[in-house]
């Protein structure tokens, strides 16, 4: 693995020996990020937590800046990589807005340079301003990489910013409704994503939630979805819960045993078969494979589960070469 970011001394002694890091992203101190996280139920003031969650605050001016970029899409001509994960967009949100248009632009004209032949992931994260959002979403970002990781916040805020379907709603309430978030993200392969007439290579979204998970697929480019999809839900038990494997005494199903593959077009009702827990269905060129999550009771991190979760489905995902 290439890591590629700012990557300080106290960072470098923690990093796992077969993580590479180029000399020239290396810097004398380390950027940091303090995480308060909470269990479900916890409450402060009137408010009480439905779930363990975190609050995440920053002080990371490499990250803000995207100052890495330009030596990381320099160093994949030495290292040869099958795949490239791409995240930290949203780091930019505390710039000025001429200073991320400008670092966007650059972003874009760095990652026009990755061979076609090498498969690029985008990570996206909780963003506050949609005008950002739409920047990344229509200024050629999304039409770049072959895929995305999200979950149901950045789905939601990414309908709202592009004024898509179900935009009107302004928040979830319990777990997401599986026909709205189907909806979301049949459109965003339907506007942004690579079809006969469109120069999009995004083929691929990979979307979570504490429940549930669905990987999205244009048809033709990808495989092995059932695997890669399961992989991702195992990888959310066992990560939150800080076990090798999934323990059954741990977790709980928390998934929607019935649900509707739409709420905009006629939709086939679908009941979940524990012995087969990954359903799929079809829709104009796209396959939907949808499995519940087994969720942690007793969380002991929820810190960046949703890079483990799209990690772990990318391992187990085939690409189709074009």
């Amino acid at each position: 693995i290439l890591l590629c970011g700012p990557v300080g001394p106290k960072l470098h002694k923690l990093l796992d020996e077969n993580v590479v890091v180029p000399p020239e992203s290396m810097q004398e101190r380390d950027e940091f990020h303090l995480i308060l996280e909470y269990q479900a139920g916890e409450e402060w003031g009137q408010v009480r937590a439905p779930n363990a969650n975190r609050f995440i605050f920053s002080h990371d001016l490499s990250n803000g800046a995207l100052n890495m970029l330009e030596v990381f899409v320099s160093s994949l001509d030495e290292f040869q990589p099958d795949l490239v994960v791409l995240s930290g967009l949203h780091m930019m949100e505390g710039q000025s807005k001429e200073m991320r248009q400008r670092r966007l632009m650059e972003a874009v004209a760095s990652i026009s340079d990755i061979p076609t032949d090498i498969p690029i992931h985008l990570e996206l994260a909780s963003m506050t301003d949609q005008d950002f959002m739409s920047s990344i979403m229509h200024q050629q970002v999304f039409p770049l990489v072959n895929s995305i990781g999200l979950n149901e916040q950045e789905l939601l805020f990414l309908t709202q910013s592009a004024s898509g379907p179900h935009a009107s709603l302004a928040s979830w309430s319990g777990v997401p409704d599986v026909g709205v978030v189907s909806d979301i993200l049949f459109w965003i392969l339907k506007e942004h994503g690579k079809t006969a007439d469109r120069a999009s290579d995004l083929t691929r979204i990979h979307f979570h939630t504490l429940a549930y998970h669905i990987l999205v697929t244009v048809d033709g480019y990808w495989g092995n979805q059932v695997a890669a999809v399961a992989a991702g839900a195992r990888a959310a038990g066992t990560q939150a819960c800080a076990t090798e494997t999934i323990d059954t005494s741990k977790v709980f199903l928390k998934a929607p045993l019935e649900f509707v593959t739409s709420q905009t077009e006629a939709p086939s009702k679908i009941s979940l078969n524990p012995d087969e827990p990954v359903v799929h269905w079809h829709r104009e060129g796209v396959s939907f494979h949808f499995t519940p999550v087994l969720v942690c009771k007793d969380p002991v991190r929820t810190v960046g589960l949703g890079d483990a979760i799209s990690a772990e489905g990318l391992l187990y995902s085939e690409v189709y070469p074009h």
